[in-house]
Order: structure tokens, then C-alpha cells, then sequence
């Protein structure tokens, strides 16, 4: 299988805020972000694999920046790394300001998925070649969050945990 770059996922989803999708404090609900957020991360996944994707988890979400009513909110979403059938998407949610038009950065997460055939079995997909220094150094922190990940669960003896160890030595 021939790899591919993180540009060739990259999917950006733009929409404005609106009062049914706030809480009582008039900023966008969470749960309306993560679903932003899924969504981008999904045809990202399948813009990648070229298969049915399922989401596998949410490994981080970081709600530093409240997003409020009336704002245009983007969602960018990448595969950062790929896997034997399962891919790490990463998200940034920017803010533009009403006014200046500027945007700042104020939410991101780390949502894997995993491509899998009619059945729902997992199935291959092509490796991930990152090009830019922001998307290989996402790349390699990726591996450390997936031994991180196996480690937790007892999938994988921390002494097995290559990339995570280096990180002490």
C-alpha cells in the first residue's frame, strides 16, 4: 500500500454557533463540539483509508476556550498517524472573533478510528508519511499515546514500551 500524507485527510468544517447548540451560559455545548469534532475526525479517517470508519475513542479532549453564541467556529482534523487498521486523528478548533476577524485556537482532541470492511472487521490501510515538523512531531507522539494506551489496558509489558521508555533514559 502506498502511503500517504496527512495533507490528503485534512478536513476543515466551518459553522456558526447557533442559540439551540448553547448552554445557559450562551456558549457552545460540549457534546455539540465533540460531535463537530467526530464528524471532522470521521471523513478525515475515510479521506485516509478510503474505507467504513468506526470511532475507537476519544483519547484527549481539552476545552480550554469557551466558544460563544454567534461565533464562527472551525474544526480541523488530520490523520496524524496511522496504524495496522486503526488511525489517530488529531483536532484543532479555532475560533474567529466577531469583529477583527481573527482566530485563536480554543479546543483540541485525539480521536482514533478504525477502518473496517462490510462485516465490521478491521481491515488494512495505507501508512502515513507526515511532511511538515508540526505533523512528524504528532506522528511520534502518537506511538508513545498508543504504548501508553496498550500499557494501561495490560495489552503491552511496559518494558515492551519502546517510545515511552526512551522518554526516561
Amino acid at each position: 500500500m502506498q502511503a500517504k500524507s496527512p495533507a490528503e485527510s485534512r478536513t476543515t468544517l466551518t459553522d456558526l454557533v447557533l442559540p439551540s447548540e448553547t448552554n445557559p451560559l450562551n456558549n457552545l455545548f460540549g457534546g455539540e463540539l465533540l460531535a463537530r469534532m467526530d464528524r471532522a475526525a470521521s471523513i478525515a479517517a475515510r479521506r485516509h483509508s478510503r474505507r467504513i470508519v468506526v470511532t475507537a475513542s476519544v483519547n484527549h479532549v481539552a476545552f480550554n476556550k469557551a466558544v460563544p453564541l454567534g461565533s464562527v467556529v472551525t474544526v480541523e482534523a488530520a490523520v496524524s498517524r496511522a496504524f495496522k487498521s486503526s488511525m489517530e486523528i488529531f483536532i484543532d478548533v479555532w475560533v474567529e472573533d466577531r469583529e477583527s476577524g481573527q482566530r485563536s485556537k480554543a479546543n483540541e482532541a485525539i480521536y482514533t478510528f478504525v477502518a473496517v470492511d462490510e462485516t465490521g472487521t478491521p481491515i488494512q490501510i495505507p501508512p502515513l508519511e507526515p511532511e511538515t515538523d508540526l505533523e512528524k512531531e504528532r506522528f511520534a507522539a502518537a506511538l508513545r499515546r498508543k504504548q501508553l494506551s496498550l500499557v494501561l489496558a495490560g495489552k503491552l509489558q511496559p518494558n515492551e514500551a519502546t517510545e515511552l521508555k526512551a522518554l526516561f533514559e
